[in-house]
């Protein structure tokens, strides 16, 4: 049977909103509606948290006894230290045949959503050796010398037929320890983009986003 662990890291200090991580977000601590969510996954074997805060630790020793929860070391916890290094460090620790990893600042992403990103992987591996989640973004877009990247500013389309171009959201990465290993990254040679919804794919970044997610699970209790 293929092995599928879910790989969480939160981190106890936030550069931009203190405490992100563990903050209370419609009635309860920020890193739960995750957690929950990938508890929620038949497809998903073990969920793994990866943290050096005590204030998680401690909540998830509580509430979650069956999340396996990796202590990060020293020497991964400066806010220079790539993702990648540390996702080297966690899947040297948990054996899987495929990781999934997400962030506790996707609270609207929905576990049908992640079996379905999985489930799809698992179709076409290996023609594609990994997945990542995307956005699809159908905006007049410009680079930073005023130049159009994908229109053409004499034709002027609308929005909706303009050719979709896609954000990488960080909701969603699927791959092999050998994959992150040979590249040190988490997408391989041939990657799949996996498209979500904008508004479940929403990341809480700053003050914002804190208001703007609260809105939103109001209107999806079923998310919950």
């Amino acid at each position: 049977m293929t092995k599928i662990a879910a790989l969480v890291p939160m981190r106890h200090h936030s550069q931009r909103v203190p405490g992100k991580n563990y903050r209370v977000l419609a009635g309860k601590p920020l890193y739960q509606h995750i957690v929950n969510t990938l508890l929620k996954c038949p497809e998903i074997n073990e969920v793994v948290v990866d943290t050096d805060s005590p204030v998680i630790i401690e909540g998830l020793q509580k509430e979650f006894p069956q999340v396996t929860i990796l202590e990060r070391p020293a020497h991964l916890r400066a806010d220079h230290i790539p993702m990648n290094e540390i996702l080297a460090y966690d899947t040297g620790q948990v054996q899987a045949d495929f990781y999934l990893q997400t962030h506790s600042t996707n609270p609207l992403l929905r576990s049908e959503t992640i079996s379905r990103s999985i489930q799809k992987l698992l179709e076409v591996y290996p023609a594609y050796d990994s997945l990542f989640s995307v956005t699809r973004v159908q905006s007049r877009l410009w680079d930073q010398l005023g130049r159009a990247i994908n229109h053409n500013p004499a034709i002027l389309l609308q929005t909706q037929d303009l050719p979709p171009v896609y954000e990488e959201n960080s909701c969603i990465y699927i791959f092999t320890r050998e994959t992150l290993l040979a590249r040190r990254n988490r997408l391989g040679e041939r990657p799949l983009m996996y498209e979500i919804d904008a508004a479940e794919a929403w990341d809480i970044d700053e003050e914002l986003d804190f208001l703007i997610v609260d809105v939103l699970l109001s209107r999806y209790p079923e998310k919950e």
